[in-house]
């Protein structure tokens, strides 16, 4: 599954190429409580079509209102002056929510306020320019000149915040983020199909034959060759994570070591505490690693929620990639071997519900 916006693009481009009308609406500004943050991207067609989203769909149904030619019928339009048509004009700004009154109708926290510009049936020239970019896996900033609606790209090294001074919206596009799995067994099928809906673009590796064989899930790349050289071929970026899960050192250990000596967001490897143990004691003794060089290898991973079942452990092991992908620090005691550890003597002190009440703690 693509990557949210690389999926409203890549839809926006395939209606204008046919001729269709349609809008890009990027969230600019939010005040108070809004339901998605600045930066979000939505596309509507003339059709009534929508791909992405601005807001918890209220907003979605007004401008799809406004601008579809599903609603048009003779009588139906207002003295507010709605066409029903997406025009040929420069880029609009509409706010949404700011009265109680217009929060409560658009579906808006309480005190929530939303900011939308409107791009109106854009090059699509452009944005096939915008689609292969991000394909070929390199981040761009889109910059849309408000007042004429002129667009440039320009190559960016790093993500940034959207900027928006009046004159240019400046939104910063990056590729997909991408797992490479090392390892076909059903562990992999739950944690791939995670990723999947995640927006990953995910890779399964596995030479052996018999663990191909029962590969189920569609929409994930296998590579059939050894895991060090697959690493290598997959060309490891700081959107990409690694994770071996064979438990067989043979597999496991150079794939790892090859891409801890990459950009790779998360490198990590499934195994007990005492398996991670003797991974690093490996790796140190027969690779040349240190204790630094290998600080960097997640393991056990996950996040200590209790889980023993494959499915538990893949949304343990998501729930982490996430966190690490999105930059949020997680308490101590969410580390799996230190939850473990505190329990097993004896140390681990309860800590108090935070989004549910004790009646419901399991």
């Amino acid at each position: 599954m693509e990557n949210l916006d690389v999926t409203v693009l890549r839809t926006l481009h395939g209606w204008r190429t046919q001729g269709q009308r349609a809008l890009l609406a990027t969230v600019v500004r939010t005040w108070g409580s809004s339901p998605r943050p600045v930066g979000s991207i939505m596309a509507l067609c003339e059709s009534g079509a929508v791909v992405g989203s601005v807001s918890g769909g209220c907003i979605e149904d007004d401008l799809i209102y406004r601008y579809s030619r599903a609603n048009q019928t003779a009588a139906s339009a207002s003295a507010a002056g709605i066409t029903h048509e997406i025009p040929d004009s420069t880029p609009q700004r509409v706010t949404y929510g700011v009265s109680a009154d217009e929060a409560h109708r658009f579906g808006l926290p309480c005190g929530g306020t939303l900011e939308l510009v409107l791009e109106f049936n854009p090059d699509p020239a452009s944005l096939l320019a915008l689609v292969q970019t991000l394909a070929d896996g390199q981040m761009v900033q889109r910059r849309t000149d408000i007042g004429s609606g002129r667009v440039e790209l320009r190559a960016v090294t790093a993500p940034s915040p959207l900027i928006d001074d009046g004159e240019v919206l400046a939104n910063t596009f990056g590729p997909e983020y991408r797992m490479l799995l090392i390892g076909a067994g059903q562990l992999t099928e739950y944690l791939a199909t995670m990723a999947l809906f995640s927006g990953f673009a995910v890779t399964v590796c596995d030479p052996r034959e018999e663990y191909r064989a029962s590969w189920s899930v569609p929409g994930v790349a296998l590579a059939t060759g050894m895991p060090d050289d697959v690493v290598r071929e997959f060309k490891v970026d700081r959107r990409s994570c690694v994770i071996a899960l064979t438990h067989d050192p043979k597999l496991d250990d150079l794939a790892l070591l090859e891409a801890l000596d990459t950009d790779a967001f998360y490198v990590g490897a499934i195994g007990s505490r005492r398996n991670n143990e003797a991974r690093h004691a490996r790796l140190i003794e027969h690779f040349e690693q240190t204790a630094e060089s290998l600080a960097r290898l997640r393991g056990p991973i996950g996040i200590y929620i209790g889980s023993k079942t494959p499915p538990e452990i893949a949304v343990s092991i998501m729930a982490e990639v996430l966190a690490v992908k999105n930059g949020v620090p997680l308490p101590r005691d969410m580390d799996v071997a230190n939850a473990k550890n505190a329990l097993s003597d004896g140390t681990a002190e309860p800590s108090g519900p935070t989004c549910f009440s004790p009646a419901s703690t399991r």
